[in-house]
């Protein structure tokens, strides 16, 4: 009898121990999300079986993490899970149809490395670096990284997955932060590269086919979900224009050579890892027209009204180098030739960037100036005709003035 008096409060106490109620939390701990963003969500707790649900909707996912991979808004909901019965609080997921305020990506090469490989990554900002930290998430642990080659708005860091087989990259300041990188490990020699950035509608995606050592791909055999969609005699496989219908699991098999160790070396082949392509609509993109030779106006007919500011962006003929604008209004006026672009200024973030208009220059006093020439030939010419026509009648078809009398 006291063996099971004791069994009995053993049992109340692991009930007690594994049935406190489970939480959900966010890694990485962004104060935003933003759309296209690689999130974690956490059920913390003990105890099992693990059930997840989405605005009360239960789900197959049936482990302590949920990763939801380039969020929209349909990511938008209720998320709760449970553990050994036990319900969470509901978590709320938001997610902003903006982009934000710095953008970090890979300085040469895909997020595609191999193990233990990493990336040089660059980080953009619209003002200064002052205050701007970047941040790694390996797993459910994370660290901060060092900045170097720190410019007056750019400045690199080093990337690496160590012994992660997926590691999620950010930098942030206070409130603000940038887009997030997430590299992905694959331990064979041929790799997929999708785009650093989920792919956005309407526009082009490359999808590469790479060989770790610098390996020349001679042929390549592009897949989706497991289905031969394009065989190419080079190593990138075009989507002119993207749609949903793109989004799916993508892989290749390349034919390759290490011909730049040897002229005769034998050729290769081998298969990439399956990397996910995910098309979404994004955020929404303004637009860019002339009002008048040299005055622009920047307009977003899908922005949320609060976004109620401008940003001006030039890029210089012969320069890649975007500078940003003082001017936060809807209307400019143009003086410098180049290249011309705008965003709306949502507050947590921006809409997209809009079309490039280009300005060569021509003044509004250069065409007044055309105008007045054409103006004064279509007088002259009026004159002329009206002097001919005299003349008929005084004599004829005799053209000569002289013989023409008042």
């Amino acid at each position: 009898m006291r063996s099971l008096l004791t069994l009995s409060v053993l049992l109340a106490l692991i009930r007690e121990d594994n049935g406190q109620k489970p939480t959900v939390s966010l890694l990485p701990k962004f104060p935003d999300v933003f759309v296209g963003d690689d999130i974690t969500l956490i059920c913390n707790g003990g105890g099992e079986p693990i059930q997840w649900f989405i605005n009360g909707d239960q789900q197959s996912h049936n482990t302590s993490l949920m990763l939801l991979t380039s969020v929209t808004s349909k990511n938008n909901g209720m998320y709760r899970c449970e553990r050994a019965g036990s319900k969470s609080d509901p978590y709320t997921l938001t997610v902003l149809e903006l982009e934000p305020h710095a953008q970090l990506s890979p300085s040469v090469g895909g997020t595609v490395v191999s193990k233990g490989g990493g990336r040089n990554m660059e980080l953009q900002v619209e003002d200064d670096l002052k205050g701007w930290k970047c941040y790694v998430l390996r797993g459910e642990s994370g660290s901060r990284l060092q900045l170097t080659r720190v410019e007056e708005n750019k400045a690199v860091m080093y990337a690496e997955l160590m012994e992660a087989k997926r590691a999620t990259f950010w930098c942030k300041k206070d409130t603000q932060r940038s887009n997030a990188v997430t590299l992905k490990m694959t331990e064979l020699k041929v790799m997929l590269e999708p785009p650093d950035v989920p792919a956005l509608m309407g526009e082009r995606v490359a999808l590469r086919c790479a060989v770790w050592g610098g390996g020349k791909v001679e042929t390549a055999e592009f897949y989706r979900n497991h289905v031969l969609i394009k065989t190419i005699r080079e190593d990138t496989y075009i989507i002119d224009k993207a749609t949903q219908e793109h989004t799916g699991e993508y892989s290749c098999h390349a034919t390759y050579r290490y011909s730049h160790i040897g002229a005769d070396r034998d050729q290769e082949e081998g298969d990439s890892d399956a990397q996910e392509l995910k098309v979404i609509g994004g955020p929404p993109a303004t637009t860019v027209n002339s009002t008048s030779p040299n005055s622009l106006r920047c307009s977003c007919s899908h922005c949320p009204v609060d976004c109620t500011s401008y940003r001006w962006y030039h890029t210089p003929n012969n320069s890649f180098v975007r500078q940003t604008l003082a001017e936060n209004t809807e209307d400019i006026t143009v003086e410098e030739v180049g290249r011309y672009s705008c965003r709306k200024d949502c507050g947590k973030g921006f809409s997209r960037f809009s079309n490039i208009y280009i300005y060569n220059g021509e003044q509004p006093e250069s065409k007044s100036l055309y105008v007045a020439i054409m103006v004064a030939a279509i007088l002259m010419f009026v004159v002329v005709l009206t002097v001919v026509v005299m003349c008929r009648r005084c004599g004829g078809s005799r053209f000569q003035v002289v013989k023409c009398r008042s």
